[in-house]
């Protein structure tokens, strides 16, 4: 199981329709059913949900039965990747490797060598705003597993544990695939990309069975492969003000978007609110007034890191490097009271769609 912020986004069918419905489920309003398997469950202590467009089978098998097939399929490959990535596991390779105390290469999947490579990636490209190995700050803020009371440390407990992270001080290889820490107690902490991983391999599994049009949803992280009936894919992002109302609709195909923000998963003390989100270089939450960032990519995971950084970066900081970087970015600001403003770099707007 992971433990991130969860953000709702909608399904939703070509007339703009959407239904008011339990967190992390979508529901489609096509009225061509048979042209259309859709799969619920439970993942990463969250749910997903998976819906194909003419998945006709070759051996003539219904509907019925093919859901079935893709269901154990995609609940057998998800419970792969929380073996290898979930911190609330003890028996899970980043789990075991986060024990270990010696400094040699410490054999892991191919999958969580890819994860690691492209987190440390994303964190020398923005400057350790996105870093895996924030966990000892996510748990001693009381954010992280095990759950404890949250309390404010102390200045002296924060410079300590600034310490013991550091994306420069974890290593990776591919061949053979392992990684590997400068410091005994270095921690890694997957929650901000795994989730996105774990889109792209049941996205990745679609595709190896010659699904084309489908739609990948895990805890808000989504991706999209062709079109829903001759149209493109349409998402909405959920306004932070909560409940059902929908801030943007934007148009995806063969395109991923992942959404961090600091509206759900966070406490308050003498008035003070204190996100889930910290700020690796500060050793404290975030205290900006961005209420959450969308970053649309090709890779979920890629684009469920890229959406931490810029959540951590901030509104102005955060823009500029979405701009930099060429992203599609689509920012939510607190503005006075419950008020929001949005703030979009030029490349999400040819997301949205004209009619």
């Amino acid at each position: 199981m992971f433990k991130k912020t969860f953000i709702l986004i909608f399904v939703i069918a070509s007339t703009c329709f959407y239904c008011n419905q339990p967190a992390g489920t979508s529901r489609d309003t096509s009225s061509d059913e048979k042209d259309l398997i859709e799969i619920y469950g439970s993942t990463m202590g969250t749910t997903y949900s998976v819906k194909i467009v003419n998945p006709a089978s070759k051996n003539g098998e219904s509907n019925q039965i093919l859901s079935k097939r893709i269901s154990t399929d995609i609940d057998d490959l998800l419970r792969t990747v929380n073996r290898q990535m979930s911190t609330w596991l003890k028996d899970s390779e980043i789990s075991c490797f986060n024990r270990y105390t010696g400094s040699d290469w410490f054999t892991v999947s191919e999958d969580t060598a890819f994860v690691v490579k492209e987190a440390r990636r994303v964190s020398e490209l923005c400057g350790g705003a996105f870093d895996i190995t924030v966990g000892p700050l996510v748990n001693l803020w009381g954010f992280g597993p095990p759950e404890t009371n949250r309390t404010i440390p102390n200045d002296q407990a924060i410079k300590e544990t600034m310490n013991k992270i550091g994306y420069a001080k974890l290593s990776v290889q591919m061949n053979p695939p392992s990684i590997k820490k400068d410091i005994p107690g270095l921690y890694c902490d997957l929650s901000a990309i795994a989730k996105g991983f774990g889109v792209d391999k049941a996205a990745e599994y679609l595709e190896s069975k010659n699904y084309k049009n489908y739609i990948v949803e895990i805890g808000g992280e989504v991706r999209t492969g062709g079109m829903k009936h001759n149209r493109f894919w349409r998402v909405g992002i959920a306004s932070p003000n909560g409940g059902s109302s929908i801030e943007k609709v934007i148009e995806l195909k063969d395109a991923s978007m992942a959404t961090s923000g600091d509206y759900h998963n966070y406490f308050e003390k003498n008035g003070i609110r204190y996100s889930h989100t910290i700020d690796p270089a500060a050793g404290r939450p975030i205290t900006h007034k961005l209420a959450s960032v969308s970053v649309l990519h090709k890779f979920c995971c890629t684009a469920d890191a890229y959406a931490t950084a810029i959540n951590v970066m901030g509104p102005e900081k955060g823009y500029e490097w979405a701009v930099k970087e060429n992203l599609p970015v689509l920012l939510i600001i607190h503005d006075r009271g419950n008020r929001f403003v949005e703030k979009m770099t030029p490349q999400f707007k040819k997301y949205i769609p004209t009619r």
